[in-house]
């Protein structure tokens, strides 16, 4: 969907202007000076790699890749890499961002980061994608490290692709580093949990949420854009844990509804056989448009940025929308969104279950010891719910979203930091 012409025109729909626009809001509402609210709005390194890889065919094809380290005053850098065609420097920038601000608002002791390469995973045979995966830790193995600076899956990346990236730089150090990467497969140091955790972590935010505004989640309806990780895990937990109706999903082709509810099993058995959620045979196919429209209980954006825009705020009928996606709405939408009373729970706070698991995996790693699945889900709940109302308390307090309010208490903590370390 487009931006009305005065929206695009300020913020051009590039999410690193997005995410500087919403940093100079939190800072002044904390009223930071500018030299240091012109600090946190830049990363302290970004670099781009060319990674050359040999085809099936024989031939070399040239990949580009990114790396952006945003801030680290809380903490070695963390944040995932993405494999994907589109993939851009404005758009890594941004989610190193948000990457920072997610750890600062949950409270753990990191900074943020991201990475990407700019390819098709659909196009790559096995063997491609490993030299390509390895390949990339080549090219950045000196900017990251288990106290530096520790990458995790993202769009496209999974845990056999983190197996390699492990394995690579394992290699390169001359010494086994589970460490250096999270998101991985249990039997090379991953976490218990951690395959739904940004699911879970959103699933807890959701039952705060309903909580507060008095919303019965085992009655409430749902919709959800993205049937990825995100999506499909959103979808089941809601169901097995709340007991509330899916009535709509969606991915990239399109979506499905049924007003008596889908069940979310089925439908991901259907897209893993067919390739999408589409042509369900017991709901009817829909757009993504006419999906986040509908009248539900709880929308889910759980895909890519810029989905809720100006031009389609003002249908929205939603009573709460939980970001498991990074930055689905524009600032424009957000306003229109607070106005009309929506609850919005923002992306670093919903999806932030995630890269907690994966604070929870470094330190596993580093002591040698793993945790049992309940234990990583109960710290994951204190951890989440004792967020979400410090996170409310600042928006009834000031009187404005919960995005502004998770932005202005995670500012507050990056600053802190700098200014503790003599850095300003």
């Amino acid at each position: 969907m487009q931006e009305k012409a005065s929206e695009k025109v300020k913020y051009n729909l590039n999410p690193f202007a997005i995410a500087q626009w919403q940093l100079d809001t939190a800072a002044k509402k904390l009223k930071l000076k500018p030299e240091i609210c012109a600090l946190i709005k830049e990363p302290m390194r970004e670099i781009q790699v060319t990674i050359p890889v040999r085809m099936d065919n024989g031939t070399i094809k040239i990949f580009k890749g990114y790396r952006v380290q945003h801030n680290n005053s809380r903490g070695p850098y963390k944040g995932g890499i993405r494999f994907h065609p589109d993939e851009t420097i404005d758009t890594i920038r941004a989610l190193a961002i948000w990457m920072t601000l997610k750890c600062a608002v949950i409270d753990i002791p990191f900074g943020g980061a991201k990475g990407g390469v700019v390819c098709n995973v659909k196009e790559l045979s096995e063997r491609e994608l490993e030299g390509l995966s390895r390949g990339y830790i080549d090219k950045i193995d000196q900017i990251i490290g288990p106290e530096k600076d520790i990458p995790a899956p993202d769009v496209y990346t999974n845990p056999q692709i983190m197996s390699w990236m492990m394995d690579e730089y394992s290699k390169l150090k001359g010494n086994y580093h589970p460490e250096i990467i999270t998101g991985k497969p249990l039997s090379l140091g991953g976490s218990q949990g951690r395959s739904d955790a940004t699911a879970r972590g959103g699933a807890f935010m959701i039952r705060e949420a309903a909580k507060h505004l008095n919303i019965d989640l085992s009655s409430a309806t749902v919709a959800i854009q993205g049937y990825g990780n995100a999506g499909s895990y959103i979808a089941i937990l809601l169901k097995e844990l709340f007991d509330s109706k899916i009535v709509a999903v969606s991915d990239s082709k399109g979506g499905i509804y049924n007003d008596n509810g889908l069940d979310p099993q089925e439908v991901l058995k259907h897209k893993n056989k067919t390739g999408s959620v589409i042509h369900f045979p017991e709901a009817e196919n829909i757009s993504n448009g006419q999906l986040l429209e509908l009248k539900v209980d709880v929308l889910c954006p759980s895909a890519l940025e810029n989905c809720i825009t100006l031009q389609n705020a003002e249908h929205i009928n939603a009573k709460i929308i939980a970001e498991l996606a990074n930055g689905p709405t524009t600032p424009k939408a957000d306003e229109v969104l607070f106005e009309r009373g929506v609850f919005v729970i923002p992306d670093i706070l919903c999806n932030a279950g995630g890269v907690t698991v994966s604070y929870f995996e470094w330190v596993q790693n580093l002591s040698g010891y793993s945790w049992e699945k309940n234990e990583v889900y109960d710290k994951l709940d204190r951890r989440m719910t004792k967020t979400f109302w410090e996170v409310l308390k600042v928006s009834l307090e000031h009187r404005i979203n919960m995005r502004v309010a998770a932005h202005m208490i995670a500012v507050n903590r990056v600053v802190e930091a700098m200014k503790l370390r003599g850095w300003i």
